[in-house]
């Protein structure tokens, strides 16, 4: 049986750990208000963007001259998987959950003979996919030194994944993310970015208007898609921090009510024993008086 000294130094080190739960919940909930603002605020541009590119693209449907990045290199056999992750833990199954739709993705393309490569940003999914694809991970982008996210950042991640594509390395590239949908509730998410995937409504969702293009349609998506290949990756890094806070909210929350009630029932046990130490010592101070 544990001493009483045992006992309370138990105490105090679950009360030390409640403290420091409480904290990163409380910073957590902090910067969860300033990461669902920007989350929610890109939502309307990328799907703007979207739209109009999808208005741009239906006219140019089947033409040879149209860019790469929309109608891709005629084939499917080597697929990039843009993992993006949190740099940091205690936020409960947020990055194990976007793991494993990767991971459930790229176990289904190598089941169709499909040739898988993934390009991590974000510490925790890299460790976590590392374990089995350690010779699959092409690059990984460590962003624990940018204490906010800029678009500059998603506009260097793009910029390498075009490179690649333009070198060749690999013929369809899907984005991995959680979206944010509240503070209990983050969707992992996966969406094809290169070559761009339109909505099959998109010509019609800026009012089924027709429209003349200056300079051209293929000149203007030369210079969109790029961007919108950058603006989908910023979003997703955005929903991502949001979500992050979210779970480690969660999580928090759960770690410091689970720490009253680690601390609740040592202190009753402490209590019981040291009372039961208490009668012990009573009995043999009667036993012995009684003895004389």
């Amino acid at each position: 049986m544990p001493s009483l000294k045992d006992l309370r130094n138990r105490i105090a080190a679950t009360k030390a750990t409640q403290k420091i739960t409480r904290a990163m919940q409380m910073v957590a909930a902090s910067k969860l208000r300033r990461a669902q603002a920007a989350a929610e605020s890109a939502r309307p541009y990328a799907a703007q963007m979207d739209k109009v590119l999808g208005n741009i693209a239906a006219s140019t449907a089947g033409i040879e001259t149209a860019p790469r990045l929309l109608r891709g290199t005629g084939g499917d056999n080597v697929h990039l998987l843009l993992v993006c992750t949190a740099e940091r833990g205690l936020c409960g199954p947020f990055n194990t959950a976007i793991v494993r739709l990767a991971r459930e993705r790229a176990a289904a393309l190598a089941a169709e003979g499909k040739e898988v490569k993934f390009f991590c940003v974000g510490r925790k999914g890299y460790d976590q996919l590392k374990r089995l694809y350690a010779k699959q991970i092409v690059e990984m982008v460590d962003l624990r030194a940018a204490r906010t996210l800029h678009f500059e950042h998603a506009e260097m991640i793009a910029e390498k994944l075009i490179t690649r594509f333009d070198n060749f390395e690999f013929d369809v590239c899907t984005l991995f993310f959680s979206r944010f949908r509240s503070v209990v509730a983050q969707i992992p998410t996966a969406q094809q970015i290169i070559p761009a995937v339109f909505d099959a409504k998109a010509a019609d969702a800026l009012g089924g208007a027709a429209y003349e293009f200056e300079p051209e349609a293929e000149d203007i998506l030369h210079d969109l898609l790029p961007r919108n290949v950058t603006v989908q990756i910023f979003r997703a890094l955005l929903e991502n921090a949001a979500s992050f806070y979210g779970a480690q909210m969660s999580a928090m929350d759960n770690a410091t009510r689970n720490a009253g009630d680690m601390i609740r029932r040592q202190t009753l046990f402490y209590n019981r024993t040291r009372q039961a130490l208490i009668t012990k010592e009573l009995i043999e101070i009667i036993s012995g008086a009684e003895a004389l």
